[in-house]
This record gives C-alpha cells, sequence and structure tokens, in this order.
C-alpha cells in the first residue's frame, strides 16, 4: 500500500508540474522512447535518432509521403534519369530557408552548395569538416552509395547532377530516406572556422518543420514550430516536445493522464486498457519489420555453421512469440517481412528441435557450459516490445542444449556502437524496413557492404552477395525479384541470423490529435498534425 500512494503522489506531482504544456493547444507533446545519440542523421541507423533530427529538423532532395511508401519531390521539386539509369538531374525547389536561431542566421536560400556539402562529406573522408569533425556514415556505406556515387555536379545554384557508376534501382527511394538529410553548407562554414565543427550534431540546422531549441539527455527535447517553412500548411503547432522515457508503463500512465499527446511502443499487455481508455485512440496496421537474432560469425564457436544451426533449432519461437509479443506478433522465418515484394514464401523454418540441435553441437566439437554473450536491448523497439524478456527466455532455451548464455546489455547508443564493433558473439536486434526495396533488408542488413554497419552478424558470404548486387543493378522487377528470392535460400541455409518475429506496430495517441498517421517506416513525423478538442 505504501508503494502504491508513493506511486500515486508522484504522477498526481508529474501531472501538476506538466498540465500547464501539456494542455496548450499549440503544444504537442511526444512521449519517446529514448534519448538520440545525436541530431546528424548520416551518422545513425534508427528510429529514435531520426524521429529526433531527420523527421523533425530536415528534410531531402526526395521524400515518401506521409503515412506511405510512394517518393513525392522534397527538396528537388522534380529530377530526371538518363536512358543508361546512370545520371541523375534534380531541380531544387527555390526559396526555401534554413532555419534561424540563436547560433544561426542564415545570409542566403538553400542551393546547389548545400547537397554538395552533404553528400561530399559523406563521400570523401578527406572533406576537410569531416576531418575536424571525424565522422562515419554507417547508412551511407551499408548501401554502397559511397562506392557507386561516382561524382555530385553543382550545374547551377538550383541544379544538382549525380553520376553513378552502376545502375541503383532504389536510388531515388534511398535519397528519400533519414540518412542523407541536407545540411547547410554555410553553417558548416561558420562551424569550421570557429573550430567547432562538432557542433553540427548537437546544435542542428536544416530547414525541416521544426526548428531546434534545447535538448536535455534523458529528459527532453524541445521544438519550435518553423514559421518559415516552405510546406507552410504542414507546421499547426507552435511548440514540440519529446518527453523522454524508456519505461513503456510510464509512457502509458503519462498519456493517460494527458501528459503526452502521442506515444510508442505499447507493451502487448497493456493493449486492452489502453483500448479501454475512452481518450485514447489506438490505430494499428501489420509491422513491416523483423526482430532477429544476429549471431557474429567472426567468434568461435559461432563461425561453425554446425552452432548456428543448432542455436537456431534450440529456440521456442513459438512459446517467445506468446510471451514477449502476445496478440501482437507473427512467426517469422525470413529475413524480410512477408509484406516485403520478392519475399520467398517457398522457405520453410527448421523448426524447434532441441535434440538435434545437441548433436549438432556435439558434432563441431562444442563442450556442455561453453560460454556465449547474449546483448539484450535495454529499449523497446517496433520489432521487439521487451528484449529483456526474450534474452531470459533465450538464455533458458540454450541451456537446455548445453550452451550458456550470459545477458549483456549497454544504453542504447552505446550498445549499437559496440556491437557494430564486433564486440558481442549473439545479440537482439532488428529492423523496420526503410524505403520499401528488398536491398534494404537483403543488403542493408547481411551484405559485405554492411559489415561494418548495419551487418551485425559480420556474415560475408560471396554467393550471396553477388546475387543482392545483380539485383540492385537491374530495374526489372521480375529479375530482381528471382535474384532475391535465390539470396533468400542461401540466407536461410546459412544461418547468420535466426528471425523472431514480425510485430504488429500500434500508435496510441489521444484523441485530441488530429492527423497523425503510421509511417510504415516506424519513423515518427509530426508535420501536418495538430492538437485540438
Amino acid at each position: 500500500m505504501r508503494k502504491n500512494a508513493v506511486i500515486q503522489a508522484m504522477l498526481v506531482a508529474g501531472l501538476i508540474a506538466s498540465a500547464p504544456v501539456a494542455h496548450a493547444a499549440s503544444t504537442l507533446v511526444f512521449c519517446s522512447e529514448g534519448s538520440p545519440a545525436g541530431f546528424d542523421p548520416g551518422m545513425y541507423t534508427t528510429g529514435t535518432d531520426f524521429d529526433a533530427s531527420a523527421e523533425t529538423l530536415f528534410n531531402r532532395l526526395t521524400q515518401f509521403e506521409r503515412g506511405g511508401t510512394a517518393v513525392i519531390p522534397g527538396l528537388a521539386e522534380k529530377w530526371e534519369v538518363s536512358e543508361d539509369g546512370l545520371i541523375y538531374t534534380f531541380h531544387l525547389r527555390p526559396g526555401v530557408k534554413f532555419h534561424t536561431t540563436a547560433y544561426f542566421k542564415p545570409s542566403r536560400d538553400f542551393n546547389a552548395d548545400d547537397v554538395l556539402f552533404t553528400f561530399n562529406r559523406m563521400l570523401d573522408k578527406n572533406h576537410p569538416f569531416r576531418k575536424a569533425y571525424p565522422s562515419e556514415f554507417p547508412y551511407f556505406t551499408d548501401m554502397g552509395l559511397d562506392t557507386n556515387i561516382a561524382k555530385i555536379e553543382k550545374l547551377d545554384e538550383l541544379t544538382v547532377r549525380f553520376t553513378l557508376n552502376q545502375v541503383d534501382a532504389a536510388f531515388i527511394q534511398n535519397l528519400a530516406m533519414p540518412f542523407p538529410s541536407i545540411h547547410s553548407a554555410e553553417y558548416a562554414e561558420q562551424l569550421l572556422a570557429a573550430g567547432k565543427a562538432a557542433d553540427i550534431n548537437q546544435k542542428p540546422i536544416g530547414t525541416g518543420p521544426f526548428v531546434f531549441k534545447r535538448y536535455q539527455k534523458d529528459a527532453q527535447i524541445r521544438f519550435t514550430g518553423n514559421q518559415d517553412y516552405w510546406k507552410p500548411d504542414e507546421v499547426k503547432v507552435d511548440n514540440l516536445i519529446f518527453a523522454i522515457n524508456t519505461d513503456a508503463s510510464v509512457r502509458m500512465q503519462k498519456l493517460k493522464a494527458g501528459e503526452c499527446h502521442i506515444t510508442l511502443n505499447p507493451r502487448p499487455a497493456d493493449l486492452d486498457s489502453l483500448a479501454k481508455d475512452p481518450n485514447i485512440h489506438m490505430p494499428s496496421q501489420a509491422g513491416f519489420n523483423d526482430g532477429y537474432i544476429a549471431y557474429n560469425v567472426t567468434h568461435p564457436p559461432l563461425d561453425q555453421l554446425q552452432v548456428r544451426q543448432a542455436l537456431d533449432m534450440a529456440v521456442n519461437k513459438q512459446a517467445i512469440i506468446d510471451a514477449v509479443y502476445q496478440s501482437a506478433g507473427q512467426l517469422a522465418v525470413n529475413g524480410m517481412p512477408p509484406t516485403q515484394w520478392s519475399y520467398n514464401d517457398s522457405i520453410k523454418d527448421a523448426g524447434y528441435d532441441p535434440e538435434k540441435a545437441k548433436a549438432l553441437l556435439a558434432a563441431a566439437g562444442v563442450e556442455a557450459g561453453t560460454e556465449i554473450t547474449l546483448w539484450a536491448m535495454p529499449v523497446q523497439r517496433p520489432y521487439n516490445p521487451n528484449a529483456k524478456l526474450m534474452a531470459e527466455m533465450l538464455q533458458a532455451d540454450w541451456a537446455k542444449v548445453g550452451i550458456k548464455a550470459r545477458i549483456v546489455t549497454y544504453e542504447w547508443g552505446e550498445y549499437l556502437k559496440r556491437s557494430k564493433a564486433g564486440e558481442h558473439d549473439a545479440m537482439l536486434i532488428g529492423w523496420s524496413g526503410d524505403n520499401g526495396d528488398p536491398d534494404n533488408w537483403l543488403g542493408t542488413l547481411y551484405g559485405c557492404d554492411a559489415v561494418d554497419g548495419n551487418n551485425f552478424s559480420k556474415w560475408c558470404f560471396e554467393e550471396y552477395d553477388k546475387l543482392i548486387k545483380a539485383a540492385k543493378r537491374t530495374t526489372d522487377v521480375a529479375e530482381r525479384t528471382a535474384l532475391y528470392k535465390q539470396a533468400q535460400v542461401i540466407l536461410k541455409e546459412q544461418v547468420p541470423i535466426t528471425p523472431i518475429a514480425h510485430s504488429t506496430v500500434y500508435q496510441p495517441m489521444r484523441k485530441e490529435v488530429k492527423d497523425f498517421r503510421i509511417s510504415p517506416f516506424a519513423l515518427n513525423s509530426f508535420y501536418g498534425v495538430s492538437v485540438g478538442q
């Protein structure tokens, strides 16, 4: 009773403290699940980082329609592609203004120089700005854009031409993703001159619908509506606040109390309660995602195929789906969801078979009691609502076949940094599709180009890589589909991952929120959204 009374008092105090903000008509409060590692979208790969930067502060040459997968013009009004598919000419939108803040006042509108700065910094490791602020751009390199973009040219102030080395069937979609968000070259020059290049990641300047105001790690991010936005009808709130809390139950309590308007990633156990709340609206849709275990194939004994096959067979997927996802998960077989075109539905799971797993481990010379690390995410993601519970269930499953898994976790940014460096043995991770193209799964997650980025298995298999690269170099959909289906067979046979589940995405919000749209790419965008009675 005493504990409950304390919790109730804390909730009441929190509600009183935040009530003026939460109920201000022109303020939208988003209860987010984690702190961004920074505000330079090119440096990151997660929705947590993109929500706080690319989706609020920046624009790209092309963009996805709100709540959909269709590509529409962004900072480029239109573009042409050469007959050989190697030259893209973009005509830039005139009159677009960069943000004015206390730390930067632009002297000119957006132009071709900003496009060249943004891409050349990612392309050239000797770029002056990159040398002043050493940075890596994992998405850019994982997708092979660093090697496929031959050159970028400024034809005039509002025209830019990209020349590719090889055809990239998804190039326009790739440019609509968060990572190639356009920076201000003028701001970058100012930072470089002042010796403060690192500020590009902490004091961001973009052209997007919201302007950065301040950030308190693990607490909140504050933005103001961009009154000079080039699509003024899409800025419908004066203030946007990200209230950060990693605990899903706390986020749901805040939503019910009216302390935030929108949140994400509810626990399956909370779905029924949320659905019954008369003040809550909870749209949902099939998740374009995949939660999986990545095996680091550079670490013994996971470098042996038989060991990976054994661990895969020892996983009781259905039990995990019942406990972790409850009514909101579908068993996963492949390395991408069945809603992705080119999905190979002829592939079957090996199935749960602990006895066969023991035999495989014995044949591989792995002794009972062998220890490996199993990394578990510290945050909820759309593809995994409870990584801690999943890790504990995997630990129990693998113990039954003689493998001792030691569960490891870190703060989210550190988790990703260390795992990309290959410190883990096995880890829980997942993906929500970013552009609707199969390469965004089969290349970005499992290709050789992604070994130092989102390929957490560190798996580089030549036959597989040839197939996915051939698929990317043709625009014939039937040919691409055939190649991707072959690649999925190899992926399944070589077991660099164990797919676990595709989750349903639920998006709880207050009923006064108007026109928020669920992104198929698991991003949270607040342009076009308003709050009213």
